[in-house]
């Protein structure tokens, strides 16, 4: 059967990651951009500026950090900052993805490309089938997805921006908030090592609290924090267990 698969063309592995774009974690990223093109068209950010940075600033939460930067007035190093520091999270997820893609003959150039289509969306859609595709073509298949998912949220953006500057603001709340929902289900069900659950519940509890305390800095506080607590404590526990062995 993989020798079948093998045999398989680039093109025909292109269009199998492309045909993702109608996957569950695609069609709910879509849904939440219809609610940040509500955002952006209230906010008077002109359509084809919100497709451009639809396709060059990929990952939603930093589209938002960005228009909520231009409507405070923020400066342009500000601006850039914020959006650098809610990306830094995507990191662990492109040291995670890439080894899984490269094969000895995998050229940099193209690794450094398709990480620019690395956002949880993607991250998702790609660790749950990129074991299921031959390691030579894996590049190909994720080019497809990454690829078409950009493609096809830039015309979503293009088509829909004048057709939900009224939506009232709870709708387009809410279909913002389908994406980190559902990224939270997906990480839980997907996860292999119970530090994952251990440092969602953290960052859950710390989430909230630092609002309160430092809401300038409550998502970053969280993340590193509610990370560095639960990898000190799954250390702990494995440390124990290995000593009792």
């Amino acid at each position: 059967m993989e020798r079948v698969e093998d045999d398989r063309s680039s093109l025909a592995w292109f269009l199998t990651g492309a045909r993702g774009i109608f996957s569950m974690p695609a069609i709910i990223l879509m849904l939440s951009f219809v609610g940040f093109c509500s955002l952006t068209a209230q906010a008077g950010i002109p359509p084809e500026q919100v497709v451009f940075m639809t396709g060059i600033v990929w990952a939603l939460p930093a589209k938002v950090i960005l228009v909520s930067s231009i409507l405070s007035g923020a400066s342009l190093a500000t601006a850039f900052l914020a959006v650098t520091l809610s990306s830094v999270r995507l990191m662990p997820m492109v040291a995670a993805l890439v080894p899984e893609l490269r094969t000895p003959k995998t050229p940099t150039w193209l690794l450094l490309v398709l990480s620019h289509f690395i956002a949880i969306t993607a991250w998702v859609f790609a660790m749950e089938h990129v074991q299921q595709v031959p390691r030579a073509h894996r590049a190909t298949f994720f080019a497809g997805f990454g690829i078409t998912l950009v493609a096809a949220n830039m015309t979503l953006v293009a088509v829909v921006y004048s057709l939900v500057a009224d939506f009232p603001p709870i709708i387009a709340g809410c279909l913002f908030f389908l994406t980190p929902v559902y990224f939270l289900t997906s990480i839980w069900s997907s996860a292999r090592h119970r530090v994952v659950y251990l440092a969602l519940v953290v960052g859950l509890v710390a989430g909230p609290l630092f609002y309160w305390l430092l809401p300038e800095f409550d998502i970053l506080l969280a993340g590193v924090g509610g990370g560095t607590l639960a990898w000190f404590v799954e250390r702990r526990w494995r440390l124990r267990r290995e000593a009792g062995a």
